[in-house]
């Protein structure tokens, strides 16, 4: 029997279809691992609930990465290092002492090429499909493999500890608002996405952020009726109001006795009057009390989010927002918060207001001291901070660490702020320049 016979026996036959079986093997898992950890769970989500079971799997499966990607590359890599071990053996029986160095560049192609690259672009092209059909061998793989990978993972995390780094299995699920935030910022630079809908589902993340009293109306600026005025006078006031909701006072205007819808008034007024035909001196004797409905107030302090569901729940537009002391601070309204996301909401009566930042033609910016920070960003593009401060006037002093007079000009953040006006205590006009 001749050398070439006796290399090319049936073992040598057995031990490459081995060393061939391995690297499909090996192309199952890498293809698997970016398939599942790539996919989307919104997307797998949705053709569960359509009664996909292998996206119901992959979803069960993702709920624990570490252990997932564990039991992955623990079969990956038995099979790869079995797979070069199986090589080495056939190249050295085959072409002796010079098999080593030609099996280790076979297998490195071989593994390149059919067990990462091939597999992994499939799977990154189409991550849900694939990851709905391998859920169910990986599922199996992961429950089997499990006291291992505990063990393996225990390890890990002891080594970890020593170097100060610590393992936060709920990491991922903190992460998905910064995702989906990032995907928007993404979307929008490259095009796909309008700047109106990024803003949008932006301000619907944003509310659990976010308090009352960034965007509650002050209470400088709140119309109240006084409960000890004329009739006739709280009438002509309700007419003339842009607002359906006015609170009322009694004494003094911390002293929040009541709000009143203008509905009720009207309806009220009318009855009192008699009707059509009645007197109208007859309302002498009206009392708003009797029409005002029990003030609502909240704490400052309550989120965006709360707030809303407190309102759908209670089934009311309107709150007075008090401080920790219980002091009148100011007002907001459900119309208030739905602002935050879809924008500024106006109808007919609205009064016609200019733009909150007008643009010069040389490049700067004139803006209202009392619009907010988030508006400015929204309207501009900027990314001015908000953490300090809710309003522009009160980031200038913020940074400046006084109240400017007019014609003071400050730099930071990148911006030039100009004090263009002032009225008091407040700064109601700035004129801002990008100084890039």
């Amino acid at each position: 029997m001749d050398t070439a016979t006796t290399v090319l026996d049936s073992a040598f036959w057995t031990t490459a279809g081995a060393i061939v079986l391995l690297l499909v093997l090996s192309g199952f898992f890498s293809g698997s691992e970016t398939a599942l950890t790539a996919a989307s769970r919104g997307k797998l989500r949705s053709q569960a609930d359509k009664g996909s079971r292998g996206a119901q799997l992959a979803l069960k499966i993702t709920e624990d990465n570490e252990r997932l990607i564990g039991s992955v590359l623990l079969g990956n890599n038995l099979v790869n290092i079995l797979a070069a071990s199986l090589a080495t053996a056939l190249f050295t029986r085959a072409f002796g002492e010079g098999g080593v160095a030609l099996a280790t560049v076979v297998m490195t192609l071989l593994v390149l090429i059919f067990a990462e690259v091939l597999p992994k672009t499939y799977a990154i092209s189409n991550s849900e499909k694939a990851a709905a059909a391998v859920a169910p061998v990986i599922g199996f793989l992961v429950t089997v493999l499990s006291p291992v990978v505990g063990t393996v993972r225990l390890l890990v995390r002891g080594v970890l500890r020593i170097f100060g780094v610590r393992i936060d299995p709920d990491s991922h699920i903190m992460a998905v608002r910064e995702e989906i935030a990032g995907a928007l910022h993404l979307g929008h630079s490259e095009g796909v996405v309008e700047k109106e809908d990024r803003d949008r589902i932006l301000g619907a993340l944003d509310l659990s952020d976010r308090f009352v009293e960034e965007i509650m109306l002050h209470r400088s600026n709140i119309e109240m009726i006084d409960a000890d005025a004329e009739p006739e006078t709280i009438l002509e006031q309700c007419l003339q109001s842009q607002h359906t909701r006015l609170p009322v006072f009694r004494g003094e205007q911390e002293n929040i006795i009541g709000v009143v819808h203008a509905k009720d008034l009207f309806r009220t007024m009318y009855t009192e009057a008699g009707g059509a035909g009645g007197d109208t001196g007859r309302l002498k004797s009206f009392d708003i009390t009797e029409v005002a409905k029990a003030p609502y107030f909240v704490p400052e302090t309550t989120t965006l989010d709360e707030q809303m569901r407190q309102f759908l729940r209670m089934r009311s537009h309107f709150a007075l927002v008090v401080d920790e002391y219980g002091a009148l601070q100011g007002l907001i309204t459900l119309e208030d918060i739905l602002e935050e996301i879809v924008g500024e909401i106006t109808d007919e009566f609205d009064p016609d207001e200019e733009s909150i930042v007008k643009k010069t033609p040389d490049g700067s910016y004139l803006v209202d001291g009392a619009a907010t920070i988030r508006d400015v960003n929204r309207a501009t593009e900027w990314n001015l901070p908000d953490d300090e401060a809710n309003t522009i006037a009160g980031l200038v002093i913020h940074e400046a660490q006084m109240i400017p007079t007019k014609g003071q000009v400050f730099s930071f953040h990148g911006f030039r702020f100009e004090v263009t006006e002032r009225e008091g205590n407040r700064v109601t006009g700035l004129r801002i320049r990008p100084l890039s």
